[in-house]
């Protein structure tokens, strides 16, 4: 094969698989594991709520679980059902450098194999790890360039990333792995269009991902020739789908840092464009004891691609609120908090919510749109009589600058398998069997 930047990638890829990964690592890696499992739990019990006949469509037999509903299915149908329901409530983790969301797609699919497959723990983490780095590295490669063509990274790069971490995990020889990417990448697909309007099909492109990785890494074993240089060709993913190329990132992401200790984990229930926004309004509120009467104008500046797309006020539904940056400060500033429940019908429906939404004015800030992505920063402005009071937030919570600690992503791993109706025994079984996961797989199976 010659010397391409697809083989470039790969080659660095295959080289990061075969290190044995540091304890520290394989806990982050456990950690996303639980913090997945919760956001599938919820997802599941909301969306089943809701309308749960679409489950009938996926239903085939199978040994794979479906986290939250007490059932199994086939690998596919598994990957795709829980991919859809951990991305549905917005919590999931996700990587600002690479403005997307690399757990879903990557744990979603391989959760499936390994149940499927009877993979080792050391193999499901090996490839946890390395999925997270190869998706990480390929959306930092072509972002913001990805999303301002539409296309959506965690569906995309997802695609690719989880379909080599499932190569990694499944022993396949670098010699197949062109194959595997070549699959994947011609997968890869995902619109942006599809978080707007009145639109629910977000977590669609996610849960999607995680299936097309599936297929694009067992087709990719037989070794069938492939291009030469999928991502780099005339006609290839980059060429296509991304604007500049970042070429250090992709074959070196952070190194030496690990990828999946850079990504952010969420504390509110809200696209992450809409965070520094949210904990802004909340700090405003402790600090000042401000109220929603209180608030004259809610004045809010940031950087550009936090409000293409996120500044409307026109609410058509729970995923439009959640991308809804004027929803979402008034959702902060009514209620003190930004789970879930505030984005219930109940809340959707509230008048003095959208009299609060109308107070709201967005501005680009070009010196915070000037610091993407080392900084996704907003200053909130909450004026009230004769007096304004101001918040600037650069690393909102999560982000590895300002981290969720351990405690408080164990406090919501129960507080949401709590919500999704799991009983207590069965939250504190199966949060332990994630956190022994070297210990095998067949405990944590058998208790999702």
């Amino acid at each position: 094969m010659a010397s391409t930047i697809s083989k470039s990638f790969l080659d660095s890829l295959w080289e990061f698989a075969a290190q044995d990964f540091p304890s520290e690592i394989k806990e982050e890696a456990k950690c996303c594991v639980a913090d997945y499992i919760s956001c599938a739990m919820i997802g599941a019990a909301q969306m089943k709520e809701s309308d749960g006949a679409y489950l009938e469509l996926a239903l085939s037999p199978g040994n794979c679980p479906l986290i939250g509903l007490d059932k199994k299915s086939d690998m596919l149908s598994a990957a795709l059902l829980n991919g859809i329901h951990a991305h549905y409530i917005e919590l999931d983790d996700g990587h600002r450098f690479g403005m997307l969301h690399p757990g879903v797609p990557v744990i979603s699919a391989l959760l499936s194999v390994a149940a499927e497959r009877g993979l080792s723990s050391e193999a499901f983490l090996r490839g946890l790890i390395v999925g997270y780095e190869a998706t990480i590295r390929l959306a930092m490669a072509i972002q913001p360039g990805h999303k301002l063509k539409g296309f959506h990274a965690t569906a995309t790069c997802g695609t690719m990333g989880a379909a080599l971490g499932l190569a990694s995990a499944l022993s396949i020889g670098r010699e197949k792995w062109n194959t595997v990417l070549s699959c994947a990448a011609t997968d890869a697909s995902g619109l942006l269009q599809l978080i707007d309007d009145s639109s629910e099909l977000k977590p669609y492109n996610a849960g999607r991902a995680a299936a097309c990785a599936i297929n694009a890494a067992f087709y990719g074993s037989t070794g069938v020739p492939g291009p030469e240089d999928v991502l780099g060709g005339k006609r290839g993913f980059f060429a296509v789908t991304a604007g500049e190329l970042n070429e250090e990132r992709l074959l070196n992401g952070f190194m030496p840092q690990y990828a999946i200790r850079t990504i952010y984990r969420k504390p509110y229930a809200a696209c992450r464009h809409t965070h520094a926004v949210v904990e802004a309004v909340l700090r405003l509120r402790e600090e000042h004891g401000l109220k929603a009467e209180d608030a004259e104008r809610i004045r809010i500046r940031t950087y550009g691609l936090a409000i293409r797309g996120h500044e409307h006020t026109e609410i058509r539904g729970e995923a439009s609120a959640k991308m809804s940056m004027p929803y979402s400060a008034a959702a902060a500033l009514k209620y003190g908090r930004v789970n879930f429940q505030q984005y219930s019908p109940e809340c959707l429906a509230d008048d003095e919510l959208k009299r609060l939404m109308e107070r709201v004015e967005i501005a680009e800030d070009p010196e915070l749109s000037a610091l993407v992505p080392e900084k996704r920063a907003a200053v909130v402005t909450i004026e009230s009589g004769t007096e304004s009071f101001s918040c600037r937030v650069d690393y909102p919570k999560g982000e590895p600058e300002n981290p969720v600690s351990a405690e408080e992503l164990k406090d919501k791993f129960f507080s949401l398998t709590e919500a999704a109706g799991i009983d207590e025994k069965r939250r504190s079984s199966i949060y332990d069997a994630v956190m022994k996961l070297e210990e095998g797989t067949d405990t944590l199976f058998s208790l999702l």
